[in-house]
Formats: structure tokens, C-alpha cells, sequence
């Protein structure tokens, strides 16, 4: 039986008819003719990325040679074929643009100070990952400027590496560098090995995470200095341990001539196993750092407990002194990955180092001395307040304690073999020894000085109250 068509049934038809083979065929081959015949991959961040990098002066030019990974620059439609093989055919283009926007665009190079003008991207191309012509500076920019690779080179985009050239004019190759480097953005995790070849003198080598901010490949000893007195001050800051252990050393004590005793005692106790670890003095096992790490957090647990009994002075300088020792081992791990930016001003440079841990803590102290009376004047009496805050910070140590032994106990320590190395290893440490009795006794005769002051001062006071 023919029924009628609804008014909506017969829009669906006429629309439907619209729709004729022809013209399916012709959308077909629009979409198909609208794709490009050669595939191009645009990117994601890279999870890590490395580079490697000379920066070299000569005459009135400047050279920085790059290898970085192809995936890094981002925002690149990098042409391939087949299973994702570069085009090399069609890549070479498209290699200084990238080179320019990624590298060059965001690094900023300084002569004496002032910004270098804008560089020019005088080579660039792709090269294997197998290639090692980056172990020297020669080989590198002969390898950078070498013909590219054959077409034929069936290469997977993410396993290429872009070797450039840039070049940078400046006044004299006799002159002070710095660089500014900027390129974190790379990766997620960013690390470059920098190697610097002056004119006149050796290499040197940097290596840094992330973006270290102006690096001065050749500082000065003023620069150098102020740089380490920076870095000694931050680090008491952000070294959350050794804050409390300065604040746990000071929390029984209001008089000044105690606190000078007691932090001059852990001072030069750091100092002395600072500069031995900078030496090379300290062993370079791997169990080494982690011991070290559990011995820190040991000190603010026994500190804290000592706080809680009841403190002495001719017993706290002497634990401050011993754990001073300590601490300074810690201190210096924190300066070893930054004695690179010393240049030839090593000495100088640890010393500006300890002097700024030395700012840090007097800060600290100028901060929570006078807190800590304002506390126990004001909200809590001396005794209690000192045994509460002492708590807190002994159940954090005890944790960071138990974490820190559990990295330790993966390490396997190992008895040193009685050879000649070990002997000379032996000499050092008795040497290391003598200095650490030696600092010790004078730490000693400064602490009978100062509290025979303070005792002479009392019964001076004394006197006075029985004369009135």
C-alpha cells in the first residue's frame, strides 16, 4: 500500500540526491591533492635533551659551534618519508631557519660587558648520532662546515643531530666573554657541555643544567668573588638542614659572648673540612655524600635532643666544632659543581664562597635571635618553648634521617687495599688531622677567653649590686 511521504522524509530524500557519485569522486581527489606528497612531522618536547657546544674567539670573530638534537627544534616541520626518514633532499632550507629562531635568537654573548650585535648563522646541517667530531674544537667546525649527507641516508628524524656555525664579530679575541645561553626551553630537561678556547691559554670546560644565567668564561677576580659570595649566601638559605641546625645551636643562648663562642667554634670547623674537600682531601667513593647527608640530619636530631635536657656552653662549642666538621663536607659538594665558574680564581673563589655560607648565617641569626627572645618573653616561657620548638625540628631531622639512611644502604662500602695510594691517602688525612686538633685548641683558648670576660663581667656586676 503507497503512503505518502512526510514533508521531513522528502527533505531527506532531495538531500540525499544531491549527493552523486561524481561528485564524491571530485571531494575525494580535492582532500587527496590537498596533502602534500611529502609527509612532514611537527614535534614534542623532548624529555632530555644535551648539548654540546665551543665557543672560540679569533681575530674579529667569534665562533660558537652547536650540536643539538633535530627533535629539539620545535615548531619545525621537518619533511621525511617512508617510516619517518628525513628528506634530505628537501631538509637543508629549512636547517637555518630553525638554527636561528632556536639557538641563535635566544642566546646573547658579551664582549667587556657589552652585548655582542646580532649573529649570523654561517653553517648548519644534519649528522648522525654516531658521529664524534665534536671531541674537539677543529674537528667540530670541519664537520659543521663539511658537505651534507648523501640523499640516499635513510636517517629517523628523532635520532638526527643539527650541527651550526655562529659567528659573532667582535672587537678583540684578547678580550673578557660571557654568555647567556637561554635555551632550557630546548628539553624538559636541558644539560650542555660548554667548552671555551680562548686566544692565548687552555680550554675550559663548563658543564650546567637548565639555564644558569650569565656565565663568564673568563671572569676576573672581583667577579669571580662576588659570584661565590652569592652562591655561599643561597646556599645557607635554601639549605632548609643547615638552617636548623644554626637555629637549633642558638635556641638556649640569649647572651652575645656564648654566640660568639658557639658559632666562631662551628665556623672553623666547616671551614677547615671545606677548603680540605676542595682540595681533594675528602675520599670520592659514592657512599661518600650519602654518609655525609645521614651525618648532617644526626646533628639536628642530637642538637634538638641536647636542646630538650638542658644545654651547656663548655659542652656546646665543642659538639658545634665536631659537627662543623661535618657540615662542611656538605657545604662542600654544593660548591663542587660550581668551582667551574671560578675560571683561574679558585682560591679566591672558595674563600668568597665561605664568606658568604658566614653572611647567611649571621643573617639568620640577626633574624631568629631576636625572635626567639620576643617569643619567650611574650607568648611562652623560655624553658617550655625551647623543648617544643627543639621537638618539632628533632621529629623532621629523625625522618630526614631514616630517608636519607635508606639512600645510604644502597651503597656498598668497601675497605680501602693497602697500597701506596692508600698510604699517601693516610698521610693527607693525619695532615688534616693536626690542622683540625690545632683549629680545635685555638677555638678552646677563644672560649676560655670569652667566658672568663663574661664570669669577670658578672662578678664585676655582682659588686656593684653590694656596694649599692
Amino acid at each position: 500500500m503507497y503512503t505518502r511521504a512526510s514533508r521531513s522524509e522528502r527533505v531527506i530524500l532531495r538531500r540525499q540526491s544531491l549527493i552523486r557519485p561524481g561528485v564524491a569522486v571530485a571531494f575525494a581527489a580535492a582532500l587527496f591533492v590537498g596533502f602534500p606528497a611529502t609527509p612532514a612531522i611537527a614535534h614534542d618536547i623532548p624529555a632530555s635533551v644535551t648539548i654540546l657546544a665551543f665557543v672560540k674567539p679569533e681575530g674579529h670573530q667569534l665562533q660558537v659551534v652547536m650540536r643539538v638534537p633535530l627533535e629539539a627544534m620545535r615548531d619545525v616541520n621537518f619533511p621525511v618519508h617512508g617510516p619517518g626518514y628525513l628528506d634530505l633532499d628537501n631538509l637543508t632550507p629549512l636547517l637555518h631557519d630553525a638554527a636561528q629562531v632556536w639557538l641563535a635568537n635566544e642566546m646573547k654573548l658579551y664582549e667587556n660587558s657589552a652585548l655582542l650585535p646580532a649573529p649570523r648563522v654561517s653553517s648548519a646541517r644534519v649528522s648522525l648520532p654516531s658521529d664524534r667530531s665534536f671531541e674537539t674544537y677543529a674537528a667540530a667546525v670541519a664537520h659543521a662546515n663539511d658537505a651534507p649527507l648523501p640523499v640516499s641516508t635513510e636517517l629517523m628524524w628523532k635520532q638526527a643531530m643539527l650541527d651550526v656555525v655562529i659567528d659573532y664579530p667582535i672587537t678583540s679575541d684578547s678580550s673578557r666573554f660571557s654568555i647567556d645561553p637561554a635555551l632550557a626551553r630546548l628539553g624538559v630537561h636541558t644539560n650542555t657541555v660548554l667548552r671555551f678556547v680562548p686566544a692565548h691559554g687552555s680550554e675550559r670546560a663548563f658543564e650546567y643544567v637548565g639555564d644558569p644565567g650569565l656565565v663568564r668564561l673568563d671572569p676576573e677576580w672581583y667577579q669571580a668573588a662576588r659570584r661565590f659570595v652569592a652562591l655561599g649566601f643561597a646556599h645557607i638559605l635554601d639549605g632548609i638542614d643547615h638552617l636548623l641546625f644554626i637555629i637549633c645551636l642558638v635556641i638556649p643562648f640569649r647572651k652575645i659572648r656564648p654566640l660568639i663562642a658557639i658559632i666562631t667554634s662551628f665556623t672553623v670547623a666547616h671551614s677547615i673540612t671545606l677548603i680540605a674537600s676542595a682540595a681533594g682531601f675528602a675520599p670520592n667513593a659514592l657512599w661518600f655524600p650519602p654518609l655525609i647527608e645521614v651525618l648532617i640530619a644526626l646533628s639536628i636530631v642530637y642538637m634538638a635532643l641536647e636542646n630538650i635536657v638542658g644545654a651547656k656552653l663548655e659542652r656546646r662549642w665543642l659538639i658545634a666544632f665536631g659537627f662543623g666538621l661535618v657540615h662542611g663536607f656538605g657545604f662542600s659538594f654544593a660548591l663542587r659543581e660550581s668551582m667551574q665558574f671560578a675560571g683561574s680564581h679558585l682560591a679566591m673563589s672558595l674563600v668568597s664562597f665561605n664568606v658568604g655560607v658566614e653572611l647567611g648565617q649571621l643573617f639568620v641569626l640577626a633574624i631568629s635571635v631576636p625572635i626567639l627572645a620576643l617569643v619567650f618573653k611574650y607568648v611562652v616561657a623560655e624553658r617550655m618553648g625551647t623543648i617544643i620548638l627543639s621537638a618539632f625540628v628533632a621529629h623532621t631531622a629523625w625522618h630526614w634521617m631514616l630517608d636519607r639512611g635508606a639512600v645510604l644502604r644502597e651503597y656498598r662500602v668497601q675497605l680501602p687495599s693497602l697500597d701506596a695510594e692508600t698510604a699517601v691517602a693516610g698521610l693527607r688525612w693525619l695532615m688534616l688531622l693536626l690542622l683540625v686538633v690545632g683549629a680545635g685548641w685555638a677555638v678552646f683558648e677563644l672560649y676560655g677567653r670569652l667566658t672568663r670576660g663574661a664570669q669577670d663581667g658578672d662578678a664585676a656586676l655582682a659588686r656593684g649590686g653590694d656596694i649599692e
